[in-house]
């Protein structure tokens, strides 16, 4: 099983940083990294079996969307070589947020994993979350 964990601390309450990430079909944080998500079928960015592709590429699934919990599951389908669905099998993102109540910030964790004979994935995946880290970092500091 291949893996990638990411984390940040972001200085915002959580329901700030919930509002800006929790629509599995809206990137309106980070149009430098996600600039095309097209909507496959009619489902809404919050329900279970909703399905995207991300700048022409990649094919995702939502898998689960609790508001409870603060919790994004998603599937990746298919995508570019080193996440095609002939490199990985199995992926599954997730995104958690967990308040801090010290000072009211946020603690962002996004890991994945997946199986595969090859460790291409993993630098793959990492850059292209520390991208939309960077990108969320920087919308909710505008918003602030």
């Amino acid at each position: 099983m291949k893996k990638t964990y990411q984390s940040i601390c972001l200085q915002a309450p959580i329901d700030h940083v919930w509002n800006a990430v929790n629509n599995f079909h809206n990137f309106d944080y980070a149009p430098d990294v996600i600039s095309k998500c097209e909507i496959v079928g009619g489902k809404s960015g919050a329900e279970v079996g909703a399905k995207r592709i991300l700048n022409e590429a990649f094919h995702e699934t939502l898998l689960e969307h609790n508001k409870e919990n603060y919790t994004i599951r998603y599937s990746l389908d298919d995508g570019p070589s080193p996440v095609s669905k002939d490199d990985v099998q199995n992926y599954v993102g997730c995104i958690k947020l967990t308040p801090v109540t010290t000072d009211d910030s946020t603690f962002l964790e996004w890991s994945s994993s997946w199986e595969s004979n090859s460790d291409e994935a993993v630098e793959f995946c990492h850059n292209i979350y520390m991208a939309l880290f960077g990108a969320l970092v920087e919308n909710i500091n505008k918003k602030s």
